[in-house]
């Protein structure tokens, strides 16, 4: 009976050794290649554990990768406060943009309306399209001296 729990226990170390080599990435081991500490354990199954375990195996284990710290609350969140920042600048220019365009519509309501009939009394000197002009003689027009 002894020694069938001798045979349990140094499988039991032997599987697990043989695991532990398996598992640990190839440029961790210590001495030798992780391929030669594999044929170390198959070879010498009660040695090679004993000696993977004191001069094979990695010091530290594999530390987890760090995991970005996600934010808590949305003012937390510099994505959300850079999009927040754009839309107030956008809000800004839109209500900036508004304000010019009623003041220029004021100013052109202030200057006077154009008439229905399209035509600019400024332009036109108060006649209307359509009216004979009644000039002054163009005092270099030579018909009238003939």
């Amino acid at each position: 009976m002894l020694r069938v729990v001798g045979v349990v226990i140094v499988l039991v170390i032997f599987v697990y050794a043989l695991v532990d080599v398996i598992r640990t990435d190839r440029h961790q081991t210590r001495g030798i290649s992780k391929t030669a500490w594999i044929i170390v354990m198959i070879v010498l199954p009660l040695l090679g554990a004993v000696l993977w375990f004191i001069f094979g195996r990695p010091y530290n284990k594999p530390q987890a990768k760090p995991v970005r710290r996600q934010p808590t609350a949305p003012d937390d969140d510099p994505e959300f406060l850079r999009n927040l920042e754009t839309r107030r600048r956008n809000q800004a220019e839109d209500d900036r943009l508004k304000k010019l365009k009623a003041d220029l519509e004021a100013k052109e309501r202030a200057l006077g309306e154009k008439p229905a009939d399209g035509s600019d009394d400024a332009k036109n000197n108060g006649f209307k399209p359509g009216d004979a002009k009644r000039t002054e003689p163009d005092p270099h027009d030579t018909d009238e001296l003939k």
